[in-house]
């Protein structure tokens, strides 16, 4: 029976088991890594408490010239327009010099925001379970254990209704270049599909990063949306320019996910910002 729960992403006490580390970094990434490492040393210097990895690489599964390099920093204070600014031009010089990935991205967050109250469900989860430190003192060590239940769905992805204005106006701005649609398509579809699963994670008891056994657990328990999810996981491995899938997400597929969401787990509590 334990070794059927730890398959799950849990341990034997039914809490959520820390993914990725270091060690599982492939050989091919381990020097965008390393310099991805000494270049935010260099940027934050000592306002930098932590910095960490997560994703593909460090997990393990990263596809060499597919995956991109995620990062998340924590500064001692909240980041400034500069500060993002910076962390922008960090991810575009790392695309630039290391064809291993496709596409940097750095979250920026303050220390206190990761670990405050009205995060603790959200960005404090992702930090204590979603990644792996790479810099500074890990801020895991202050937040609690996580179990796969429902006030944890509804504080990670119990927001969908408001972000689909946004993905609008984000589809609208776009031009219909493959260059500028396809980030979009593999976003959307990678936000839906964990969408998705948290929406059936209390009831699949669990946790996977893995994009088409996330999409595998939500069909379990929506059939009649199983093939919309089982698309949307490949887009998010494989993406493709094209505008009417970003349409049908916005249309049909994010509104019903955001309707049955609210029914079952509730919305997220308001943040700050």
């Amino acid at each position: 029976m334990a070794e059927s729960i730890r398959s799950k992403g849990l341990d034997i006490q039914g809490y959520l088991e820390r993914e990725g580390s270091l060690a599982r970094v492939p050989h091919a990434f381990r020097p965008v890594v390393a310099v991805a490492r000494d270049r935010l040393l260099g940027l934050f210097g000592p306002r930098l408490h932590s910095a960490y990895l997560y994703g593909s690489i460090p997990r393990g599964t990263a596809r060499v010239g597919r995956s991109d390099l995620d990062l998340l920093v924590a500064l001692h204070e909240e980041p400034a327009d500069a500060d993002r600014e910076a962390a922008r031009a960090l991810d575009t010089a790392l695309d630039n010099e290391f064809p291993e990935i496709d596409g940097s991205g750095t979250l920026l967050h303050s220390r206190a925001r990761l670990l405050s109250e009205a995060e603790t469900y959200d960005l404090g989860w992702f930090v204590a379970c979603l990644c792996t430190p790479l810099l500074g003192d890990d801020l895991a060590e202050y937040l609690p254990r996580y179990r796969p239940d429902a006030r944890l769905a509804r504080e990670t992805n119990g927001d969908l209704a408001l972000l689909l204005p946004r993905w609008r106006e984000r589809i609208s701005r776009a031009g219909d270049s493959e260059e500028a649609l396809r980030p979009l398509v593999r976003f959307m579809s990678r936000h839906l599909v964990r969408t998705g699963f948290t929406l059936v994670m209390p009831r699949w008891n669990g946790w996977t990063s893995d994009l088409t056994e996330m999409a595998e657990a939500f069909g379990a328990y929506y059939p009649q949306r199983a093939a919309q999810m089982r698309a949307a996981a490949v887009r998010g491995y494989a993406p493709r320019g094209d505008r009417d899938v970003l349409m049908s997400y916005v249309d049909d597929l994010g509104p019903w996910l955001a309707e049955e969401y609210t029914r079952v787990h509730g919305v997220k509590a308001p943040r700050p910002d």
